[in-house]
This record gives structure tokens, sequence and C-alpha cells, in this order.
């Protein structure tokens, strides 16, 4: 348990420190140097023989690392617009419909409407309402979604976390111009690059080894449990690092979002023992 809260708690606190890079680099100057960071990462961890991958196996790693990139350049921005609670509750509806679209239970139904009501508290309209941010959000939404649908992928046709790696190198590949483009046009001062890699060591690397190591002893149904309380996560870590407040009807909304996950996995029934 120690260890889960751990990963969640660094994946919040690395959006937020990435935050305090926005006024120097921006967004899209944070998610560039996260992209490095969690390539080399991956690289140094899974080593991918990546002259040997097959034309099959390189179509779903090349959509992976795209998706890998937009999802984190959506989220951050929408971080910058409306707040690392809310960016990250909405984010989060990604997962959430992808473990209720494969369900016939009523009670996944009712759980969908509770995440649904949630939602629409969240963007209900009002003068203070940043749209264009709410929308980055559920961008980022169907982007984690789909990143868990090609990793299915790509973890059927390539051993180990290779896959995951080639990916994510792919994605710093597109986002080397980037950088550079940061650079020349916004000089980044010392403070802002430090942020910015420590985003990427908090929310790619971190994560990413903790979670490894986590999941070959906890199941997969109480790992997803655990992970419903990610907006919380956010939401405070939001209001300590960042001072980002949220009113009683945004914490609703997100409490709605969370309890639909929850709900959800927590009445899975585990698969029993395999009898011989």
């Amino acid at each position: 348990m120690a260890a889960m809260a751990g990963s969640g708690l660094s994946n919040q606190t690395g959006a937020a420190v990435g935050a305090l890079a926005f006024p120097v680099l921006g967004p899209l100057g944070v998610v560039a140097v996260r992209q490095y960071v969690a390539a080399l990462v991956l690289l140094a961890v899974a080593r991918p023989r990546l002259r040997g991958f097959s034309r099959s196996q390189w179509w779903p790693v090349l959509l992976l690392g795209g998706v890998f990139g937009t999802m984190n350049l959506s989220l951050y921005s929408a971080v910058d617009r409306i707040g690392l609670g809310l960016a990250v509750t909405l984010e989060f509806l990604g997962p959430l419909t992808v473990a209720l679209a494969a369900s016939r239970r009523r009670l996944d139904a009712g759980c969908a409407v509770l995440a649904g009501a949630g939602v629409v508290v969240l963007m209900r309209p009002r003068a203070s309402a940043d749209y264009t941010g709410m929308a980055l959000g559920l961008v980022a939404a169907c982007c984690w979604a789909s990143y868990i649908l090609l990793n299915r992928v790509v973890g059927r046709r390539i051993p180990g976390a290779q896959g995951a790696a080639a990916a994510s190198a792919v994605s710093a590949l597109a986002f080397l111009p980037v950088g550079i483009a940061v650079v020349i046009g916004r000089p980044p001062t010392a403070g802002a690059v430090l942020c910015a890699v420590a985003a990427g060591v908090l929310s790619s690397a971190v994560p990413y080894l903790t979670d490894l190591l986590t999941l070959r002893r906890v199941p997969a149904q109480t790992f997803g449990l655990f992970m419903s309380v990610n907006p919380v996560l956010a939401a405070v870590v939001g209001r300590v690092v960042l001072d980002q407040g949220l009113g009683t009807v945004e914490w609703a909304g997100i409490s709605a979002v969370v309890t639909a996950n929850a709900l959800s996995l927590a009445t899975r029934h585990r698969p029993g023992p395999v009898r011989t």
C-alpha cells in the first residue's frame, strides 16, 4: 500500500513541480523534457532490440508513441488552464471508460451515470469556466484510453517492457525539434529546467519502476482500485504546491468520479484459484 501511495503521490507531485516551469518553458517545453527523461529511463531499464522489430510490431509502437506525447501535452496544457485537480479528474475518465465499456453489469451502468454526473458538475456553465482547458482534459482522457488499448496490443506482440521503451523513444524523438525551438525562442533558466527534469523523474521514472514492482505482488484489481485516489491526490497536491484551491462543488464532482471507479472495481469478482 505504501508503494502504491508513494507512486501516486510522486506522479501528481511531479506534475505540480513541472507546472512551476510553465512561465518559462510553457507546457510544451515541460512535456518535451518529460518525454526525454521517460525515454532515457525506459530505454535503460528495458533495453529494447529495435532492429529486431517487425512491421507488425512497429506500427502499434509508433501509434503508442504518438498517443503518449499527445496525452502528456494535453494534460499539462489543461493543468495550465484549469488546475491540477480538475485536469487529472477529467483525464481519469479515460481508464474509467475503458473499464466500464466492456461490462454489462447494471452496477457499472450506474457507475457510468455517477461519473457522468460528476463531469457535468465539473463542466457546468459559469462565468469563470475555461472550456478550452476542460476540452484538453477530455483529450487527455481519450489519449489515456487509447494508451491502455494500444499497450495491450504492444504487450502481446513485444516481450517485457521493450515496446513501452521503444514508444517512449519515438515520442522523445518527435519532441526533439520542439525542445530545440523552445530553447531558442525562450531561453530557459536553470530552475525551470530542474523543475521539468524533476517532473520527468517523479511523473515517469518513479511511478513506472514502482508500479512494475508493485504489480508483481498486488492483484491488478487492488492496484486499479488504489489508482482511484489519484484525482484526490492531484487536488491536494495542487492546493499545497500550486495554491490551486477547489470549491465544494468541484470536490463533489471529483468525489463522484472517484467513487464510480472505486465502486466498479471493488465489486468485481476476482478469479478463483486454478484447480488441477
